[in-house]
């Protein structure tokens, strides 16, 4: 008749529902501290380990990319020489802000694959003010290409490459006189016909060629270098290989300059985020688990605009950045004409040659091999059209300053690549090794014919 519910003993009921309140508390506990203390575990784990295995060094120089790629990767300092805040400071190549310039690579700096001495050019010897009597200076100037961008060391660049080339011609005229034009011509003709054959002598002396190139650079930062610092070092001839970086530099810019810097001046609130966010991820990828994964497993490259372009901090990818419409392209050429056209006067006023060179890209190359092909269907059509019209456009630039300031001495070095075998590329831009060594031979070729010494006539009367 009545619905009688059986009430649960307190005992057991508190026992039961403590007991469950336990088991759900407890393990929550555990995990919290267990996260961190599994991977402090496992970092000490993998020191201890890579410790014993000699792989620690190693390790730890290692730093998200490879090591070529980190010895070339920049890092800019202020004013003041102080790391920027908001960029990575992975980059071993310091380069620091400056007013004229707007950044220049800091002085008596040195890595795996590259040297800087203390005027900020990449040489192992200092260059003085005062020029030594028999020397020759040369001074090549540019972008990351002219640099030597991801070349194995200095002496693997096609600067270091054109010296040891015009000092052994020096050498060789010493110790073989018969083979090159005597300084004085025969009288009689068939004696003039034979050493007229011969190849002409260059100017006697030490010849020293300058790579003050910087990555990054250019034709407006490279006219301010040659104005405010290159001029006092007496040059005897200039050699200038840019324009790509001048396709991508939107025409309201002047020059190149650290992008980071101007993102402070513009938004200081997200500069303070960036910085933040930038010390938070350095300290994750300072640990073993990340590095472990990175270097063993995951092995990440950089991207081709990082490689291409070494201060851009933009997601835009390299076709996007090259002008898609005619009169942006035409202001860029203009602008890139426009400091061609004063360096012309600078170089004549202070009497020293100048060398303009377009610099090689890898969709302009005959004959590509088959990584090179692999490179040039990733870049995609769109940037292949773009880059193809610049680089004509840039032609046709070069061709009116040579018009308007006649003396210049153009190379083509696209040319030179297109007969040589092998792999001449790493990325769109910058060269491998072997690849200099052609470069270095045609601008030989192109210099020297303002270097030859002329001989003298017979004057001694009939012999």
């Amino acid at each position: 008749m009545f619905n009688l519910r059986r009430r649960p003993s307190p005992s057991y009921s508190s026992s039961y529902y403590g007991s469950r309140k336990k088991k759900q508390r407890i393990p929550k506990l555990w995990i919290i501290a267990a996260i961190p203390l599994g991977i402090l575990g496992l970092e000490i784990l993998l020191r201890v380990g890579t410790g014993i295995l000699g792989k620690s060094d190693e390790l730890t120089s290692y730093v998200g990319e490879p090591e070529i790629a980190a010895d070339y990767h920049l890092k800019p300092l202020n004013q003041v020489g102080q790391p920027m805040q908001g960029v990575s400071g992975h980059g071993s190549l310091a380069i620091q802000e400056t007013p004229l310039t707007g950044f220049k690579l800091v002085g008596n700096q040195k890595n795996n694959a590259v040297q800087i001495n203390a005027q900020g050019f990449r040489s192992k010897e200092a260059v003085n003010l005062s020029k030594p009597k028999n020397e020759v200076r040369i001074f090549v100037l540019g972008g990351s290409s002219a640099f030597g961008q991801f070349n194995s060391g200095n002496q693997a660049t096609f600067p270091a490459l054109l010296e040891t080339r015009l000092n052994q011609q020096v050498q060789e005229q010493k110790s073989n006189t018969k083979k090159f034009r005597p300084d004085v011509l025969p009288y009689y003709a068939d004696e003039l016909e034979k050493v007229l054959k011969l190849p002409p002598k260059i100017r006697d002396g030490q010849y020293r060629v300058i790579n003050a190139a910087v990555p990054g650079y250019t034709s407006g930062n490279t006219l301010t270098q040659v104005a405010s610092q290159i001029l006092a070092y007496q040059p005897d001839v200039l050699v200038v290989m840019d324009g790509y970086s001048d396709l991508l530099l939107p025409s309201q810019q002047e020059a190149a300059s650290i992008e980071v810097a101007d993102r402070l001046l513009s938004n200081a609130s997200g500069h303070f985020m960036a910085s933040l966010s930038q010390g938070l991820g350095d300290f994750f990828s300072s640990l073993y688990l990340v590095k472990s994964v990175q270097y063993w497993i995951l092995k990440p490259k950089a991207s081709i605009e990082q490689l291409v372009d070494p201060l851009s901090s933009s997601n835009q990818g390299l076709a996007d950045r090259l002008a898609s419409q005619p009169e942006e392209l035409n202001r860029r050429a203009d602008r890139y004409g426009k400091y061609l056209l004063q360096l012309a006067r600078l170089s004549n006023a202070s009497k020293a040659s100048l060398v303009i060179a377009l610099q090689p890209e890898v969709s302009q190359r005959q004959n590509l091999t088959a990584k090179e092909k692999q490179l040039v269907e990733q870049l995609g059509t769109p940037y292949r059209q773009r880059v193809q019209l610049g680089y004509q456009r840039l032609q046709q630039t070069i061709d009116q300053v040579n018009k308007q300031a006649p003396g210049i001495t153009t190379v083509q070095l696209q040319d030179a690549l297109n007969q040589f075998q092998g792999n001449a590329f790493q990325d769109p831009i910058h060269l491998t090794d072997a690849a200099n060594q052609t470069i270095a031979d045609r601008l030989y070729d192109k210099i020297v014919t303002q270097l030859q010494v002329q001989p003298k006539p017979f004057t001694g009367g009939q012999p």
